[in-house]
């Protein structure tokens, strides 16, 4: 196992000294999941009563609610996954010990192609792992691919509703602050669309846990160029709302 960085030190040992099935019991919560980024999405969808609380997760930065919605007669589970690899990988993981087991998670990216307007939808096939939790998963490698089902069903329900997307790599990392222009051209060059925070994770938390896992993402703002450009991304209301409800359907097929 020894290796020149710890990080490259993977074990297959299955069980962990904090193993998620022994310290969560499984309630009666739906089996498909929308793992979604847009807190205002959530208020709206779930709040004021539309959605019922069903378990409460909790991290240092207070409680994540884990919502249960009614979608044309079938349950669906919401959630916010919080934000970075590590804690989103493991308020997944305590959802998977919950009883969930579909899931699609709805976004925003970064993007590596100017020619991508604000918006557009993408669908990742994979994610370059180039943060820290993946590696705690699967063995090192460069890319961890998404659910194959999970990518169908995406697809299924963006023809369905006549959505335009593109399939493609995105880009995961750990430090925002630290995309340089080396960094950008290199990942842009192996196929990386988008660049966001959390995919590889997410990806490989579902590959070791046995469960589905596929990503919608819309393009947010754009790295593609000498100076960064908001694009004023996060106010896309209308954009995030109805990639939320595209997430719901895709996972709903599953």
């Amino acid at each position: 196992m020894q290796q020149p960085y710890p990080i490259l030190e993977y074990d297959d040992t299955p069980q962990a000294l904090l193993e998620p099935a022994r310290l969560i019991a499984p309630i009666d919560t739906p089996i498909h999941c929308v793992l979604c980024f847009f807190q205002e999405v959530i208020t709206g969808v779930c709040g004021d009563g539309k959605g019922r609380i069903i378990h409460q997760l909790r991290s240092e930065i207070g409680p994540h609610p884990l919502y249960e919605i009614d979608v044309d007669g079938q349950r669906l589970a919401v959630i916010h996954p919080g934000v970075g690899a590590p804690l989103a990988a493991g308020l997944l993981e305590e959802l998977i010990a919950l009883g969930a087991r579909h899931f699609i998670a709805c976004g925003g990216a970064g993007v590596l192609m100017p020619e991508m307007a604000v918006g557009h939808v993408v669908v990742p096939v994979s994610a370059v792992r180039d943060e820290g939790t993946s590696y705690h998963y699967l063995p090192p490698a460069r890319e961890v691919p998404a659910s194959p089902e999970g990518i169908a069903a995406i697809e299924q329900t963006l023809q369905a509703d006549q959505v335009p997307y593109v399939l493609g790599k995105t880009w995961t990392t750990d430090a925002i602050y630290r995309e340089t222009q080396n960094k950008i051209a290199r990942r842009r060059a192996e196929g990386c669309v988008t660049v966001e925070m959390e995919a590889a994770a997410f990806f490989a938390v579902a590959s070791f846990r046995g469960v589905t896992f596929a990503q919608l993402l819309y393009s947010g703002d754009d790295v593609s160029g000498q100076e960064w450009d908001s694009r004023h991304w996060d106010r896309r209301t209308g954009i995030r709302e109805k990639l939320f409800w595209l997430a719901a359907e895709a996972c709903l097929r599953l």
